[in-house]
């Protein structure tokens, strides 16, 4: 009798990929980096190492659960486009004011690259470019056969892209000081920074996904897969951590935009979600 062949786990199509202990464990750190973090911000702590350790946990686990449907080296490739032009943009915003509009970073935010660039920086893009598209993925569940498919992609994620960034700077610029805008003007956001830095933030977006979206379609044909809320809950405690903050610092104007984007893009993804 011949003995039956062992079972390869690493497939053609699992080859490549994080083991799934990666993604729960990641998963699982994320959540209490977020409940620290978040106990942190309540109690009006002085130390910002909470938010860095949960900026890391965040990307990680981010990488884990989309090398869930893509090869590592995909993932990687991407995270490497989002965090090389995110990082230039910032780099041209510090000593020109372009594409963001003037400002400079305070001390509070850590540790920089060649005297300019934040370490945070790069890390913050790709968390938010790549959530903010599995959030509109989520959305648009039930038009992915359509021919603009694609192109509803890109604009979705560079629109969430910017409300997070909405939602972040009241926080960032304002409760922490991590960077000081040498401008006003209009906001899209109360206590947000001036409407050049939302449309610098879109337009970068869009800049971005034109060079990391061939990396991040899935070129194997698959079933219908069920729908992933690991990007929607990064965004919405993302939402939810930045209001806190602004909250605990008498921002209630931008917490009020905070909660109704939160409100808004909860309801539209459960709704895709149900397709």
């Amino acid at each position: 009798m011949r003995p039956a062949p062992a079972t390869n786990q690493f497939t053609p199509e699992a080859r490549g990929k994080f083991p799934a202990w990666t993604r729960r464990w990641s998963t699982f750190l994320l959540a209490a980096g977020f409940l620290f973090a978040l106990a942190s911000i309540v109690t009006k702590s002085d130390s910002n190492w909470p938010e860095a350790l949960l900026l890391l946990l965040a990307t990680i686990s981010t990488f884990a659960a989309l090398a869930r449907h893509l090869p590592a080296h995909n993932v990687l490739l991407a995270a490497a486009i989002i965090a090389l032009i995110g990082g230039i943009a910032h780099i041209f915003g510090a000593m020109s004011g372009i594409p963001f509009g003037p400002f400079m970073f305070g001390s509070e935010i850590g540790q920089k690259f060649f005297h300019t660039l934040p370490w945070a920086m790069p890390l913050l893009w790709v968390v938010a470019v790549l959530n903010s598209r599995g959030v509109a993925r989520l959305i648009l569940r039930p038009w992915r056969k359509i021919r603009t498919y694609g192109f509803w992609l890109i604009g979705l994620t560079a629109l969430f892209t910017m409300l997070l960034d909405c939602a972040l700077e009241p926080f960032a610029a304002h409760a922490k000081h991590y960077w000081i805008w040498t401008t006003t003007g209009y906001s899209l956001t109360p206590q947000g920074g001036p409407l050049s830095n939302s449309v610098g933030w879109f337009i970068v977006t869009l800049l971005i996904l034109a060079f990391a979206t061939p990396a991040l379609i899935n070129k194997q044909l698959s079933k219908r897969s069920a729908p992933d809320f690991h990007p929607l809950a990064i965004w919405l405690g993302a939402i939810l951590l930045f209001a806190t903050g602004t909250a605990m610092h008498g921002f209630w104007p931008a917490v009020v935009a905070d909660a109704i984007i939160l409100a808004v893009v909860t309801g539209f993804a459960l709704r895709g979600a149900r397709w």
